[in-house]
């Protein structure tokens, strides 16, 4: 008679500590958006000079509002705020005109144009920069740097040379030992309304809960200890209508039909999960939650099941963006749409989206692009934006492709990582907190 023997694993468990650096304190909505930009000039400005002194020490470095006294052709170095005028961009009021004589506008999917023009503003005055050494479509609206260059006798700023503040210093708790084999899951763009075919979203769940494959298989799912869930669960995208369509009060309702029956799918996908994992959940662009960024957690109405289990600290509902940490590492990302953005923006073939990641730790901005093309909440006394600690784990979702590099600043490893779009690739990515290694794992059907 055979001894038929079952193997037993145990889950690993790492303590999450969410940062709520994104959540909204209040709903005052009243200040202008150029209290952002100045407080953010103000929180970079001395990191920025002090990089500018290390790279250029012998140049004297002064206010854009004083270039006009400063002599013509003295090499100098000046900071501010970068911005870019964009011809193709569009006004809120030329949209709307467009749109109310029933004329249904096309996508635009870049703003990028030869005849992009940019300045450099503090909080006085703002000079037209010029020269060779520029490459236009590398820069967006919204960051702070320095320039080395000299005034013309125009009025513009010829640029020889500029810098960015650079990463963070690294956090002294990067030290901490990790024990093996602990995992995190990272995954995107579920987009349930979009994606009929339950197949691969049915075996990624028995997968991380341990109910599918051999032995080997369970011992390995027992390792993920979090799943980080980033955006896009409910919807991958949103169909656009010209002013006569909106009229259409059926078509609403299966739209409004279609949403309550993805978002009831994602309540029993994740009440299925958080009983043995924790899982931290991101909104996304297309989510039901609010449009402007920070996005909040998706109110707890709409996972009713999942909410019931969160006694058990296995659910966070969390922000887009969103940073924290797991066991002694700290993790930061969103759900795509900064990077997003600066793709359309910039509209440059040759860089991927990581290499646009990874600009924005040299930034240091999470959203660069906002509030002058993302929408934003309107921030008076701070940026929670900018970035204050460099993570370990830097992520974007719902990208095209999974990709991913480790880069290193002054000895700090960084892993960054796009997170495929799981409707399109049926991909998640296994990350293994000790050494940062990440392994794609796919879910595609092989009919």
């Amino acid at each position: 008679m055979e001894n038929n023997t079952t193997c037993v694993f145990v889950r690993d468990n790492i303590p999450l500590k969410d940062f709520k650096r994104f959540l909204i304190p209040s709903e005052n909505i009243q200040h202008q958006y150029s209290s952002i930009y100045l407080t953010r000039l103000n929180a970079l400005r001395d990191i920025v000079i002090q990089k500018a002194k290390t790279k250029w020490a012998p140049y004297k470095i002064i206010n854009v509002s004083n270039l006009i006294e400063f002599q013509e052709n003295e090499p100098c170095i000046i900071t501010g705020t970068l911005y870019k005028h964009q011809e193709l961009k569009k006004s809120a009021l030329q949209m709307l005109s467009k749109e109310l004589q029933f004329c249904p506008q096309p996508l635009q999917f870049n703003y990028e144009s030869f005849k992009n023009i940019l300045f450099l503003e503090d909080e006085t005055l703002r000079v037209k920069l010029t020269g060779n050494h520029m490459n236009i479509q590398s820069i967006v609206t919204g960051i702070v740097c320095a320039m080395l260059g000299r005034r013309q006798e125009n009025g513009t700023f010829w640029v020889e040379d500029w810098c960015f503040p650079g990463c963070c210093s690294a956090p002294s708790t990067s030290c901490i030992s990790i024990r093996k084999n602990k995992m995190i899951l990272l995954v995107s763009g579920l987009s349930l309304v979009n994606d009929i075919n339950s197949f691969g979203l049915t075996l990624l769940s028995e997968w991380i809960i341990g109910m599918a494959g051999n032995s080997c298989v369970q011992k390995e799912a027992a390792h993920i200890a979090h799943v980080i869930i980033a955006g896009n669960s409910v919807k991958g995208f949103i169909e656009t209508f010209n002013h006569q369509n909106y009229s259409k009060k059926q078509k609403y309702n299966e739209i409004t039909k279609e949403t309550q029956v993805a978002t009831y799918r994602l309540d029993e996908f994740l009440k299925s999960i958080v009983k043995c994992c924790c899982v931290t959940l991101m909104p996304g662009e297309f989510d039901p939650a609010c449009h402007t960024l920070p996005q909040q957690p998706l109110h707890p109405c709409l996972l009713p099941q999942t909410i019931r289990i969160y006694r058990y600290k296995s659910f966070n509902s969390a922000t887009n963006p969103w940073i924290g940490s797991i066991g002694s590492r700290i993790i930061a990302g969103s759900s795509g749409q900064p990077i997003q953005d600066i793709m359309k923006i910039a509209n440059l073939i040759e860089n991927s989206p990581l290499t646009w990641l990874e600009n924005t730790l040299y930034w240091r901005h999470y959203v660069p692009t906002a509030p002058d093309k993302l929408s934003c909440y309107p921030y008076f006394k701070n940026d929670p934006f900018i970035i204050k600690e460099c993570p370990d784990i830097y992520f974007v979702g719902n990208m095209e492709e999974y990709d991913t590099k480790v880069i290193s600043d002054e000895g700090h490893i960084v892993r960054l990582i796009c997170i495929p779009n799981f409707s399109k690739t049926r991909t998640v990515i296994l990350l293994d907190l000790e050494s940062l290694e990440t392994f794609p794992v796919s879910f595609e059907a092989n009919l």
